[in-house]
């Protein structure tokens, strides 16, 4: 575990695994538990002949800051900083919920630090999106006067309805407290509220695979789509899953990214759907 300082914060990050090739930072979406409980699964999978970098942004629980808000591009400084701090760069660059549109704005602002991109369940603007607006604001007005009730609209929206059923009562309850409203979750969310990087969209770059989950109640599929249609160049594939794609269909997540990730890969080996 290492920490380098960006403005006021000291931002924790970890380094697993070695391989020749660039290194695969996964940035983690909303939640204080940042890296551990988004990735801590996940890892293991990319980690063989891959070194896989994970960092824990402002708001989650092992970086302290000022506790002030925060904004796509702050976040965006904090994954530039850890990709120079590492040695590691270019690097693969895999952003996930709210890590999306944060390394996007990552591959726009240094393309010389990105090798390849994929975003993951993510959206480019809030603000004009009513559905996006209205479940964030809800979101955060549960978080602040109803923790549990928080905890259960987060795993509703979180989940397919097939797989809360698959996994039963029992699991379902395991999972509530899963994503407590803490104050750094609650940051999360007030920038969920805030993002707009369609400006930014047209400087990427870096060859990028966009991947959208059909059953997405968080931030619906739709979203993905605008994304994809916005980068150009930009691949695009899609997951029958809900939001946390990578707990509801772990092995063709991992085969969708690693496929993308590897050498020449085809329409057909990513399911891809549509390509610019």
């Amino acid at each position: 575990m290492a920490t380098v300082t960006v403005g006021t914060a000291r931002v924790r990050y970890d380094v697993e695994g070695s391989g020749s090739g660039p290194a695969l930072l996964l940035v983690h979406g909303t939640g204080s538990g940042g890296a551990v409980v988004n990735w801590g699964q996940t890892v293991p999978w990319f980690t063989a002949g891959r070194t896989v970098v994970t960092l824990d942004l402002s708001g989650a629980d092992r970086t302290v800051d000022d506790g002030g808000p925060l904004t796509v591009e702050a976040l965006a400084a904090q994954v530039i900083a850890v990709i120079e701090d590492a040695g590691t760069g270019p690097v693969d660059l895999l952003g996930f919920s709210m890590g999306s549109p944060v390394s996007a704005a990552v591959a726009a602002l240094r393309p010389d630090l990105v090798h390849r991109l994929v975003l993951v369940a993510g959206w480019a603007y809030t603000e004009g999106d009513e559905y996006l607006r209205n479940l964030f604001t809800l979101w955060q007005r549960l978080g602040e006067v109803d923790p549990a009730g928080f905890g259960r609209i987060v795993t509703m929206t979180g989940f397919s309805r097939g797989f809360l059923n698959s996994i039963g009562r029992e699991g379902v309850e395991a999972l509530v407290p899963n994503m407590p409203p803490t104050p750094g979750t609650l940051r999360h969310v007030a920038l969920d509220l805030s993002v707009d990087i369609r400006a930014l969209l047209p400087r990427i770059t870096a060859p990028t695979l966009v991947v959208g989950c059909a059953q997405d109640a968080t931030v619906p599929v739709e979203n993905s789509r605008e994304l994809h249609a916005a980068i150009a160049g930009s691949s695009y594939a899609e997951i029958d899953a809900g939001h946390v794609v990578f707990f509801e269909k772990e092995d063709e997540f991992v085969g969708t990214v690693t496929g993308f990730l590897g050498a020449d890969v085809t329409a057909a080996d990513l399911h891809v759907l549509v390509s610019a």
